[in-house]
């Protein structure tokens, strides 16, 4: 997978949200608060890592996971997981 910038990064959440959770893309910031703002749960968070796994081909360590409370921290994993 060629280097993304958070941008694109961001873009391609907003698209998995609306297909997986049916999450407005509309409502979604990078400070949205999975789930405070977008209703998310723990089961959601998991498909989420499952899904995200499927388009960076890499798995994200669950510390790192459990540290994530907003879209930009889920961002930030992916940014950093396409670096290494």
């Amino acid at each position: 997978m060629s280097k993304q910038t958070k941008d694109e990064i961001f873009e391609q959440i907003k698209d998995v949200l609306e297909e997986l959770f049916e999450v407005d893309k509309s409502d979604v910031e990078l400070s949205s608060h999975l789930y405070d703002d977008l209703d998310l749960d723990s089961i959601d968070a998991v498909d989420l890592v499952i899904k995200l796994k499927d388009i960076t081909g890499k798995m994200a360590k669950p510390e790192e996971f459990k540290a994530v409370r907003t879209v930009g921290d889920v961002v930030d994993i992916i940014h950093n997981l396409l670096e290494d």
